[in-house]
């Protein structure tokens, strides 16, 4: 699917548009907005205000968001108000998925100047705790992440962002590939616990981008054979056309967990060694979950790299058990960003395809409707800021 860029006339681009916005911020004038912010609030609504503009403390640098992608994270925090623990209890920008230009720097900064090109790891840890001497940073309970109250996120034209946690993009990338390094970050730490190897059998569960970005990985790193999973034909085909070289199954809502994963076991092979020995599960739904665990071949790995429910009542606990299967889990990534910007500009990956649209900036709200409708086909939404901003 090519991309299609919203850039607010209407001939044409009818699916950029939403008829009717109930939250009532669509038609707001952004013309005098400094700092036009996508926010999200305690009840459910997303407004687009502008924000305040922070001066760069020590060790941070202020920059210009060029480019920030909506993840599924940022759906769940809209309609739900949470993801697990985590709540909106205030007004909060979001966003977490972006790349942008360094603007001005605070004291101390000594790795970057203003007029670089950089992706953002959105984390900042505390730096203090025991996970974060051990180098599990991602694993601070005191981190700052972007986009998660109270941390504003980088839906916005101006962000402040310690320098530490910056990395320099080569001229080569486009701020939309310096996007795209975010999610390319969640692959990246899940499939290096997930047993993935050159000519082994791997499965991805669910198509959608994260599911993507694990498939293109997985082929990368020479799995195969490769099959992906999901209900949506549409998604299916888009998996087919990204990476040729994979089988898709569609699962059967009408069969059990254990019958959809004996289909899919089917597309390996007849005999339990030829059963993927690698799945990536990448939806966090708890059938999902329960299929994977039943397609996985004894002594395999099972990667569960999606974001779902706080409680799973019904995972095959002694299936896993008796099959000695590794259950593993992630949280977000750790020095991730260095081997992704390699991959990207390496030409490892090419994961352009998987951005289907494009929004100004100043139509964050539409860009959120649009994606809110499953029935669009998008993929993945970037936001992008094209002024050509000073401060």
């Amino acid at each position: 699917m090519p991309s299609v860029d919203v850039n607010g006339h209407t001939n044409g681009h009818a699916n950029g548009h939403t008829n009717g916005h109930t939250n009532g911020h669509a038609d707001v004038d952004v013309t005098g907005f400094k700092n036009p912010s996508l926010q999200v609030t305690e009840d459910h609504r997303i407004k687009l205000v502008d924000a305040p503009i922070r001066e760069p403390g020590p060790g941070e640098v202020t920059m210009q968001v060029k480019c920030s992608g909506i993840c599924g994270s940022d759906m769940h925090l809209w309609k739900s108000g949470r993801i697990g623990s985590l709540e909106v209890k205030g007004d909060c920008v979001l966003g977490h998925e972006a790349a942008g230009l360094v603007l001005k720097c605070g004291e101390g900064v000594t790795n970057l100047k203003p007029g670089d090109r950089v992706g953002i790891e959105p984390q900042e840890p505390c730096e203090q705790c025991f996970l974060c001497m051990e180098g599990r940073y991602n694993l601070c309970e005191q981190v700052k992440f972007s986009g998660i109250w109270p941390d504003n996120g980088t839906i916005q034209r101006f962000k402040v962002h310690p320098a530490k946690w910056l990395y320099k993009i080569p001229d080569e990338l486009t701020y939309s590939e310096g996007a795209l390094l975010e999610p390319l970050s969640v692959i990246l730490h899940g499939i290096n616990g997930a047993n993935v190897r050159l000519g082994r059998p791997a499965l991805v569960c669910g198509a959608g981008p994260i599911g993507l970005v694990a498939l293109a990985a997985a082929r990368a790193s020479g799995a195969h054979p490769l099959v992906i999973t999901d209900i949506d034909p549409k998604r299916l085909s888009f998996a087919k056309d990204f990476v040729p070289q994979c089988q898709t199954y569609r699962i059967n809502s009408k069969l059990s967990a254990e019958q959809n994963a004996k289909e899919i076991r089917k597309l390996y092979g007849e005999d339990e060694y030829s059963a993927p020995a690698s799945v990536m599960e990448c939806t966090g739904v708890e059938s999902s979950v329960c299929t994977a665990a039943f397609s996985v071949r004894r002594g395999g790995t099972l990667m569960v790299i999606g974001v779902g429910k706080p409680v799973m009542n019904n995972i095959p606990f002694m299936h896993l058990s008796l099959a000695e299967i590794d259950l593993k889990f992630i949280n977000r990534y750790r020095d991730t960003w260095p081997a992704a910007i390699q991959c990207m500009s390496g030409g490892i990956l090419d994961l352009n395809k998987l951005v289907t649209h494009k929004f100004p900036l100043e139509k964050a709200v539409e860009a959120f409707e649009l994606n809110a409708d499953a029935g669009n086909g998008s993929i993945k939404v970037h936001i992008v800021d094209d002024t050509d901003a000073v401060l």
